[in-house]
């Protein structure tokens, strides 16, 4: 209780929880950005209650997480060497969950392109994934986002308590904005397609670290930001347009 009481009335504490709590919310976008696509592909009754079992199991794993930091830490110990270049478990399943966002995102871009070629499967988008199969996936990228995420607080701070409120602080984030970002996702077709490049630049990104690249995740985010913008003016533009053309009749 004493080291609480410390770090509360530490300036420097509470600067770190904040640059914390702000780095944890980003990192979710990846999280939440898949957890929106994979549950649109649910039918309607079960989209919402599947958002909140995959944000609620990843806050159970980085709580849990977070009480085995000396284990997580010891993930980034080298485990072999190949070409030079030693890999840990953080390394491997940094790959290993590249590789599945790419899949991923790769056969969903796939989908979209070429819908009619899919028709058995792809029945409204709605049947190809079902309750067990999202919830398993979403868990899945969970643990490989969580793990990231820990080792990186880690690094920003020494003090346990603050790395838990940053956690809950930023699932709480994610569990206010599942919803209103799957609904946008969901009435913009367009924005599925961005929302699945951002997968697949995910997903080569998390290869990357994983291979030893080290790839500085602003540039990642402020391409995500530009590119979303860009977005958001065709969209504007194509309402203008509309709105121009029913005007005009």
């Amino acid at each position: 209780m004493d080291s609480i009481l410390a770090l509360m009335q530490d300036p420097a504490a509470w600067i770190a929880l904040v640059t914390l709590v702000v780095m944890e919310v980003v990192l979710g976008i990846d999280n939440l950005i898949f957890i929106s696509i994979l549950t649109n592909k649910l039918p309607p009754e079960h989209r919402e209650r599947a958002r909140r079992i995959g944000i609620g199991l990843a806050l159970v794993m980085r709580l849990a997480l977070l009480g085995t930091v000396a284990w997580i830490v010891q993930l980034t110990t080298p485990v072999f060497t190949l070409f030079d270049h030693p890999f840990s478990w953080k390394d491997m399943i940094l790959i290993a969950g590249g590789l599945f966002l790419v899949w991923k995102a790769t056969k969903e871009i796939h989908h979209n392109v070429d819908p009619v070629d899919h028709k058995e499967d792809m029945v409204g988008g709605a049947v190809t994934t079902s309750f067990a199969s999202a919830i398993g996936q979403i868990l899945v990228l969970d643990l490989v986002f969580s793990i990231d995420s820990i080792i990186t607080a880690v690094g920003m701070t020494p003090h346990l308590p603050i790395m838990v409120v940053a956690v809950l602080a930023a699932v709480t984030v994610m569990l206010l904005a599942a919803t209103p970002l799957a609904n946008f996702i969901e009435k913009n077709p367009t924005i599925v397609m961005l929302a699945l490049a951002f997968l697949l630049m995910i997903g080569t990104t998390l290869i990357a670290e994983g291979m030893g690249l080290h790839v500085p995740k602003g540039y990642i985010y402020a391409a995500m930001a530009f590119s979303a913008l860009v977005e958001v003016l065709n969209m504007i533009s194509r309402n203008a347009r509309q709105r121009n053309k029913s005007g005009g009749h």
